[in-house]
Formats: C-alpha cells, structure tokens, sequence
C-alpha cells in the first residue's frame, strides 16, 4: 500500500511539474512561444451556463414562493423581489469582478479576510444576530439580512490562492504550505462552528482541501488531518443529542418522515410526483401550505424535480457539470499560478456545496441546510456566487 501511495504522489508530482513548465515556457512546434488557451467557448460557456441557472433560479423561487406568500397576506412577489434585487447587485458585482484585473485588489486579500472573519462576530451581537433553524448565522440591519458565512468562503478561497501561489518552489514542505492554509481553514471552520453552521465548515474545509491538492501538496499530510478534521466534526455532531438525531436521520428516513426527516419525505414524495416532464412551473402542489417549508431554499431542488420532472433534473445537473468542466479547463490553460488556484477552487467550491445540497434533498446525505449555487432564495449566497463566477470568467477572459 505505502508503494502504492508512492507511485500515485510521484505521478502526481511529476504531472504538476510537467504543467508548470507548460505555463512557463508554452511553445509551437517550431520552437517559438505561444502562449497556452482554453476552448474557444470557455468564457461563452461559463457566463452562458451562470445566466440560464440564475434565470432559472429566479422563476423557480417565484413559483415556490408566490402562492405562500399571498396565503399569508403579503404581495406574491416579496420573496421574489428581493431575489431579484440581489440578482441584479450579484450581476453588477460579477461584472466588476470579471473586469477589474486581480492584481489591483490582491494588496487587499489579508485585510479582506480579516474584514470578513470579523463579520463572522456579528450574528452574536443582541439586536442585530437572528438565529434560524438553530445556527446563529444571520445578520439582519433594518430591510438587509444576510449570511456572513458566505462572505467568508470567497475570502478564504481567494486568500488560499494567493499563499499557495507565493510559495509554489516549496510545496514539498507541508510546514510552509499545507499547515499554514489548514490553519486558516481552521479559523474559518470554528467561526461557523461557533454559530452552529455544519454545512459552512465542511464546505470551508473542502475548498481548502481541494486547492491543496491541485497545488501539489504531499498526499500522506492531506490525508492526516483529513481523517483529523472528520473526527473533529464528528465530535461536533455528537456533542448534542438533537443535533446527532438530525444530523443521522438520513439513515432511516421512513422512520423519521413525522420530525426528524419531515423535509426530506416531502422532498421525495415531490420529485417522485414531478415525473419525467413535472407538472409544470407553478403548478407543483408539495410547496403550498406546510408540506415542504423550505422549499423556496435548502429545498429547492425538489421545486424543479416536481415542476420540470426528470428533464429539469438532468438539465440543472447538467448545467453544473458543463460549468465545472469549462472552469477546469480555464484553470489547466491559465499561465498565472494565481489565476489557476482561483479556478480551480471556485469550480471546487460550486461542486461540493450543490453535491451536498442534493445529496440532503435526495434523501442520500444529511440535510445540513446549504443552498444550492444560483438557485436558493437567499440574497448573500446569489450575490456572493455570481461574483465567484465573476471571478471565474476574470480568468478566463485573460487567457491568451
């Protein structure tokens, strides 16, 4: 097995190397530079693909809100309204990070960063932190709430990109990479931890895990304190007895289907009924009344299997899988090792936190109340995944 793992870290090694020296010295065959390019289409792609899930993800909140919200006495467009304010900001934001060359906000990386964990501070300060399904990760100002957390999955990402990105020539020394990006993952965990945040803290630790691993980080290291970080947030789960109910209900969901796993039967018994065409956008009937609360949010994914059936599915995972393999391939084509690491992690990010949101919804993972990218009411998250995705075509638009 330990030569086994060898040979893996040796392929890996010399597959990093073999691309560095691409991005360096990128040349034709006749011996002249030429510099390293995506697909053609990438940059179309990927702003294609953002466009159509977001539009889409605003006619699904719309159809999962409206007809609550008037039995509830409110305009049937409130929720939607305000998704669609922060779409509007998150399209601005996007442009804005698509245009502005990353090396005139790179100086703010560390205090961005610090910014943002001091932000984290703020769901627990009286009057302003509002606690919802028992994580107080809220913030709400007057008419603005937001979730802080995903302020700080940009700005741990980014902030990894640029320290792995320095010290490239010394990735073989854990000590000066790997140890000091898992201490900020560290940070960032226990922040979202201390507001009762799981599905934050795991998508933390994922981004940082991966970005490691596509920087070349010795794999035996990785795997120590992966297996550490797994029982840390083991240790977590079981610290609270209803928080261990929850969290392991998934396992028997008929069992559980009056409390514990209420949300994910209805889920079920939706996208069971949706079909393979659905029944049609706004006709769906598991969103009315108590059948599936968060079904404008966490739950989402069982509004569109319902309403667009087996065709909406394929099409939504679809999306995330052409998003991701454009990303990846903008992050393999990119000279810059920054630009590379900022891809990279970003596609990482958009993977693992749709995978875990429907993995809760399917019934195949615990629920752990993460949105699903581009979909879920939930102003910070749009707005913080459209200016990722701003990111993301920054990168690609710079590759020549």
């Amino acid at each position: 097995m330990t030569t086994q793992s060898s040979v893996i870290g040796d392929r890996r090694r010399a597959a990093l190397a073999r691309a560095d020296a691409m991005r360096r010295h990128p040349t034709r065959g006749d011996g002249q530079r030429k510099p390293a390019t995506p697909p053609p289409t990438a940059f179309y792609v990927i702003a294609v693909v953002a466009f159509v899930l977001t539009m889409l993800g605003l006619v699904m909140v719309l159809s999962a809100t409206s007809i609550a919200q008037f039995h509830k006495g409110n305009s049937p467009w409130k929720l939607f309204n305000r998704q669609l304010l922060w779409a509007v900001l998150g399209l601005v934001g996007l442009w804005m990070a698509m245009r502005v060359p990353t090396r005139r906000w790179r100086p703010f990386i560390v205090p961005g960063f610090l910014a943002t964990c001091g932000l984290m501070i703020l769901p627990f300060v009286p009057g302003i932190g509002d606690r919802v399904n028992d994580a107080s990760s809220w913030v709400v100002i007057g008419p603005i709430n937001f979730q802080p957390s995903e302020f700080l999955k940009l700005a741990l990402l980014v902030m990894c990109a640029s320290f792995l990105a320095q010290r490239r020539d010394e990735m073989h020394d854990p000590a000066r990479t790997l140890f000091p990006v898992l201490g900020l993952a560290a940070l960032a965990c226990m922040l979202c931890l201390a507001q009762g945040d799981l599905g934050s803290a795991i998508v933390l630790g994922s981004i940082v895990f991966f970005m490691a691993f596509i920087a070349g980080a010795p794999l035996l290291p990785m795997a120590v304190t992966g297996l550490f970080g797994a029982v840390a947030a083991g240790a977590f789960v079981v610290s609270s007895p209803r928080r261990e109910a929850r969290f392991t209900a998934f396992l028997d969901i008929a069992a559980h289907k009056d409390h514990l796993s209420y949300q994910t039967w209805q889920a079920m018994i939706a996208m069971a009924q949706g079909g393979v065409t659905g029944s049609g956008v706004g006709r769906g009937e598991n969103k009315l009344g108590e059948f599936l609360p968060l079904a404008h949010s966490d739950f989402i994914f069982a509004v569109v299997a319902e309403e667009l059936g087996m065709i909406g599915v394929v099409a939504v995972l679809g999306g995330f899988l052409v998003l991701a393999y454009a990303g990846v391939q903008v992050a393999l084509a990119t000279p810059d090792r920054f630009h590379s690491l900022l891809a990279g992690g970003i596609v990482g990010w958009f993977v693992v936190q749709a995978i875990i949101n429907v993995g809760g919804v399917t019934g195949m993972m615990p629920v752990t109340g993460l949105t699903l990218p581009f979909f879920s009411a939930g102003g910070s998250s749009l707005f913080v995944t459209l200016v990722a995705t701003g990111l993301l075509l920054n990168v690609a638009r710079n590759v020549r």
